[in-house]
């Protein structure tokens, strides 16, 4: 580890983990409330379990993002980070406020919990991943401003590197665009419009700036490619994604009332936006075809290819299924809704985060070349089960929604079926989905398991032979 002050990454990334599991529980249980309507609803309502099941991956991929931020930035700056305490501080302020609202929703009902944090004085409340109570809000916009403030001091004072200002124009996106989560208008129509300028710009915009830089610096570090073909391609892949994303949003417009003619625009930026994630996963495959030295964390390189590849399939094929405007007719709001954003949040997000934690996390620990032979093949385990396992809830997701459209959007009015009947006849394909989902949370478990296990003797002699040059 090139500066002591990279170690405030490591709770970032432990937190992230923990918030991870609780995720995948609470999708078990939503899982299973599909398919057997009374599990636990008396204590955990599925109302209540989704929005702790899509609160939790917000919360978990920001924790990573900002440790993956703490960890390269000073790196890449060459410098040590502007202040640990504040990012030691922030921290434990963000981590207080996450559990506190989890706790909220899980204890008090939705309702009163508004009364209880005086929503109706700001309401921003009741709209779905926004739940949060508006206290919280303001919270993680404290949150971010100091978090950005860190940041941006540090790259201030230190080297401006391409990987760096892509990363500080996606951090600072995100805390911009969050502000729309204040902003509640009383006409549903408007409401929708301007919430996705949360919801569409974070995952479909700026977050893939923070993805790009983030899988930029892991390959740079596992490959010893040069830099200077790195930042070529990252420079290529965020204006297709931004250009893409940005006017793509309008896919999101096409039944809530505003003119039709973001039926055209919706449809034909949204066809583009895979193209950045194919672009991602030539960059990955030649970087690393490329390299110039063999990294001793192999699973870290597979992690990145991992992400490129799974990225692509997840938001680029999956949403590009879906999202012409002739097609989303029929589709709209269907488990092919679901399928598309299960693979893309894991592909894209999720799986840019467990990468540079597997590669960060080994170094902060004292093993510069990666985790032990035995754990690289724990983890390496961990990561086919997790991506098979979403693969096949992907595909479970989508025959339920073809399904779904065949027996109830499709027939004339007086054949289809309603919305209940249709549910019960996709019962089978839902246990599929839940076993699927059961083997996920064992290759979860696995991941976590690999950095218990520690080197062999012969290992623990070579790793001591290595200069600090080497580690890098």
């Amino acid at each position: 580890m090139k500066f002591e002050s990279q170690k405030v990454a490591m709770p970032y990334f432990i937190f992230a983990l923990i918030l991870f599991a609780g995720q995948i529980v609470f999708g078990l249980i939503m899982g299973l409330q599909y398919v057997a309507g009374d599990f636990l609803t008396e204590y955990i309502p599925f109302n209540v379990a989704r929005m702790v099941h899509t609160n939790l991956l917000i919360v978990w991929l920001l924790f990573g993002f900002m440790g993956a931020s703490f960890y390269l930035v000073p790196e890449e700056c060459d410098t040590e980070l502007y202040s640990p305490l504040l990012a030691k501080i922030t921290f434990w302020v963000f981590a207080a406020a996450g559990v506190a609202t989890i706790l909220g929703y899980l204890l008090v009902p939705y309702s009163a919990l508004a009364d209880l944090t005086f929503n109706e004085l700001l309401p921003t409340m009741g709209r779905e991943f926004l739940e949060q109570p508006t206290i919280t809000k303001i919270g993680i916009v404290i949150v971010c401003l100091a978090f950005i403030f860190n940041i941006g001091m540090t790259i201030l004072k230190g080297k401006k590197t391409v990987i760096n200002m892509v990363l500080v124009t996606g951090l600072i996106g995100l805390a911009v665009f969050f502000l729309f989560a204040f902003y509640n208008p009383s006409n549903l129509a408007l409401d929708k419009y301007f919430w996705w300028w949360t919801v569409h710009l974070w995952v479909e915009g700026v977050w893939e700036l923070i993805l790009g830089a983030i899988l930029a610096f892991v390959l740079i570090k596992v490959t010893g490619v040069d830099r200077e073909v790195i930042e070529k391609w990252l420079y290529v892949i965020i204006a297709m994604a931004l250009i893409s994303g940005l006017i793509g949003m309008g896919h999101h417009y096409f039944w809530i009332g505003p003119g039709t003619y973001w039926l055209w625009l919706g449809s034909i930026f949204s066809a583009i936006e895979p193209l950045p994630f194919f672009m991602m996963v030539v960059f990955a495959f030649r970087m690393v075809a490329e390299r110039k030295h063999q990294h001793g964390n192999k699973i870290a390189t597979t992690w990145a290819l991992g992400t490129a590849v799974m990225a692509f399939l997840g938001a680029g094929v999956w949403g590009f299924i879906h999202t012409l405007a002739p097609v989303n007719y029929y589709t709209h709001g269907s488990q092919i809704t679901a399928a598309h954003g299960h693979l893309a949040f894991f592909g894209a997000y999720a799986m840019i985060v467990l990468a540079i934690i597997s590669y960060t996390m080994p170094i902060m620990r004292g093993r510069p070349q990666g985790n032990s032979i035995a754990a690289q093949k724990i983890e390496r385990f961990a990561f086919w089960t997790m991506c098979i396992s979403m693969l096949g809830i992907t595909l479970a997701l989508t025959a339920a929604g073809a399904w779904q459209v065949a027996l109830q959007r499709l027939p004339e009015s007086g054949e289809a079926l309603g919305f209940m009947a249709v549910q019960d006849k996709l019962a089978p394909v839902f246990w599929l989905r839940q076993i699927f989902g059961v083997v996920f949370l064992l290759g979860l478990i696995a991941y976590f398991c690999s950095f218990f296990v520690g080197e062999t003797e012969e290992e623990a002699s070579d790793l001591e032979g290595l200069t600090p040059e080497s580690a890098r």
